[in-house]
């Protein structure tokens, strides 16, 4: 069974615009655990759901595709993001 993981978007911490906040990101869980190549070493697993990812203007429009495709889905929403105020002559204090 397919399980589908739709996060909101936030903004990067290192950029002040708001270009992406409210977005709505689909991905997909990983259906088979990852495991060492052993030529390589990396970890890796055939499971290549995990490379999609879907981006949504609204909630609304990322469960009606689950809905539609017959994905059981969970939802995370994004915290508060905090802004810390400071003028840059505090750095010198």
């Amino acid at each position: 069974m397919t399980i589908a993981r739709i996060t909101e978007q936030q903004r990067k911490t290192t950029q002040s615009g708001k270009a992406r906040a409210g977005s709505w990101l689909l991905e997909f869980e990983r259906s088979e655990a990852q495991r060492p190549d052993p030529l390589t070493g990396w970890a890796g697993s055939g499971d290549t759901k995990t490379q999609v990812r879907l981006r949504f203007d609204s909630l609304d429009e990322a469960i009606a595709y689950c809905t539609k495709n017959g994905l059981s889905h969970h939802v995370v929403k994004a915290g508060p993001v905090k802004l810390k105020i400071q003028a840059y002559a505090d750095n010198f204090r």
